[in-house]
């Protein structure tokens, strides 16, 4: 099974987000954002399947189990933006971000 994928940016602002950081949060289609935009912007809400944000795990530095670990799983590089309007997001968001995560 492959591991998550570590993206680099918070797909709303562009925001870095280092593969060590406590500010990623991420759905379960592992689309990424930073805490601020996750908490006061999305409210918690992905912009692109509507599923809820979490905070992304750390992945370990080193090799405890053969195979793993960040320096043999290396995070991902390709930079990924919301493909929604500001206006598309803010209406997603305004429709679920009431609903909890488990019945939306």
């Amino acid at each position: 099974m492959p591991a998550l994928e570590l993206r680099p940016n918070c797909e709303l602002c562009d925001r870095d987000l280092a593969p060590m950081s406590f500010e990623a949060r991420i759905c379960s289609n592992e689309c990424t954002f930073c805490a601020d935009c996750a908490d006061h912007t999305l409210h918690n809400v992905c912009p692109n399947c509507g599923g809820e944000l979490v905070r992304r795990p750390i992945r370990p530095m080193n090799e405890y189990r053969p195979g793993e670990g960040l320096r043999l799983n290396p995070a991902g590089i390709v930079r990924r933006h919301v493909k929604y309007s500001p206006d598309e997001v803010a209406a997603l968001v305004a429709r679920l971000r009431e609903i909890p995560a488990d019945q939306r």
